[in-house]
């Protein structure tokens, strides 16, 4: 009769009913909130890492495509073309044509791509790797300003490079194939950036993440720099011997010299750390845009005023010892100011070291306070070379040559090689230990632009050497 009225007991009381002390609690009293909920941190951490693994494999296989790519030009193109020939007047000019991509090819193929490759199993060497090659991947920046003079030949001669190309089997033309280097500079610059921001969000030590897509970010900007300067046409000076070039923009400038006011005209002005170029702008309105030299004016005889009256944003430009003035025009006015300052640091720089201002001590140390005085780019320009389109209009006066002497004087133009050093970039000279060379400049990379005199052994040469190679002679 009892297990009657038992069973005439619903089923919901039943499992309704609380246990009894160490009994087993029946399924449906578990609630979700029972179950021990994911760590949403960990889960952020994960997903973060996972990220970070993706963008790492993603720049090792398009590095391993971007070899192929250029093992394309280099053992497909340039072996065929040097097979087959190059048209009578077009001798010479297939070099023009490839640049330095050889280069770029060998150094990608035997060491890069296998350092990226060991980074897949320790992701902290990324971040050094960039950082401690970023001087060898400037390399990408002389192809970039021979990059202009290259598309013209390509262009002279089209029918010969599609017989070219047909004959190493290319789906691709030569063009698409000499982008990529440019290309890839940039990509470098992308994936890194999304490395940095899988990092962050994994919480991790980025400081060395961010100077390396720092680094990365400003080779692309030099190369498109170096774009422009490679359409510099009538220039006859050597411009990578003309320091790094710290800023380039469109002015609309006026002349002025007796006492004689000319027409505004447009000019394209490139400031690098020993020169102030002036070009006209030609066919205005192209996407391969080209520039006329006009003129110049070196560093070293630079005067600027820094206000002109009627308007905020003109500041005016002269060279010592000549009457002419040049009055340049901004589009805006933070334009006007970030030219001021950079022109006014670079001025600064020169006045401390033609007037002695720098204390004793090792030419490194030297080179080194010189670059923290600065917010920019700086230079150290002490004597003007001797291009033949960077000497100013006129002759300088007496007081200019007085103050580069006193320069000499100071002890740091005058230098012994304490290192040899072979020239890794093409605007670089080869050194060798006892060899006493002239310091025409320095920068904030701690190199110095020399001017080593004919010896015995070789010709007379002007390029860049590391700082720590020379030593100060007193």
């Amino acid at each position: 009769m009892r297990q009657q009225q038992t069973s005439n007991i619903p089923l919901r009381a039943v499992l309704a009913q609380t246990p009894e002390p160490g009994s087993f609690p029946v399924l449906g009293s578990i609630t979700p909130s029972d179950q021990t909920p994911r760590d949403p941190e960990t889960e952020q951490k994960n997903k973060a890492m996972r990220g970070r693994m993706f963008v790492l494999n993603e720049m090792v296989q398009t590095e391993r495509d971007y070899v192929k790519d250029l093992g394309v030009i280099v053992e497909g193109f340039m072996r065929r073309i040097g097979e087959k020939g190059v048209p009578e007047d077009m001798t010479g000019k297939d070099k023009i044509v490839f640049g330095n991509i050889h280069q770029i090819y060998d150094w990608h193929k035997e060491f890069f791509l296998c350092e990226l490759e060991k980074c897949l199993q320790d992701h902290d060497r990324l971040a050094e790797l960039f950082i401690k090659h970023e001087r060898r991947l400037h390399m990408y920046v002389i192809y970039c300003q021979n990059k202009p003079r290259s598309e013209f030949v390509v262009a002279e001669y089209d029918g010969f490079f599609e017989e070219v190309q047909q004959g190493v089997n290319s789906r691709l033309s030569i063009n698409d194939y000499l982008i990529k280097p440019i290309q890839r500079i940039t990509k470098y610059q992308l994936l890194l950036k999304d490395f940095l921001k899988y990092s962050t969000k994994a919480g991790l030590d980025c400081k060395e993440i961010e100077k390396a897509v720092e680094l990365m970010s400003l080779v692309p900007k030099q190369c498109n720099d170096m774009m422009n300067l490679g359409r510099l046409q009538g220039y006859e000076g050597k411009l990578t011997a003309q320091g790094k070039l710290l800023q380039q923009d469109t002015f609309f400038v006026t002349e002025q010299d007796s006492g004689v006011l000319s027409r505004s005209k447009e000019r394209r002005v490139f400031l690098f750390e020993q020169i102030v170029i002036f070009s006209e702008l030609l066919r205005k309105g192209s996407s391969t845009p080209g520039y006329q030299f006009k003129k110049s004016i070196k560093v070293s005889y630079l005067s600027m005023e820094e206000h002109v009256e009627s308007d905020p944003c003109k500041f005016v430009l002269s060279c010592r010892g000549s009457s002419e003035r040049l009055t340049l025009q901004a589009a805006n006015i933070d334009i006007k100011k970030e030219w001021v300052q950079s022109i006014q640091e670079l001025l600064n720089m020169q006045i401390n070291f033609l007037t002695g201002k720098q204390s004793g001590g090792s030419l490194s140390r030297q080179l080194s306070n010189s670059s923290r005085s600065s917010s920019s780019h700086p230079s150290t320009p002490l004597k003007p070379n001797t291009t033949p389109n960077g000497s100013p209009a006129h002759n300088p006066n007496k007081h200019v040559e007085e103050e580069l002497d006193e320069g000499e004087c100071n002890g740091l133009s005058s230098v012994l090689v304490t290192q040899d050093y072979n020239a890794v970039k093409e605007d670089e000279i080869c050194v060798v230990v006892g060899e006493k060379v002239q310091i025409l400049a320095s920068n904030q990379q701690n190199m110095c632009l020399v001017y080593r005199p004919a010896n015995s052994q070789s010709p007379a040469a002007e390029g860049w050497v590391p700082g720590h190679v020379l030593s100060s002679t007193r």
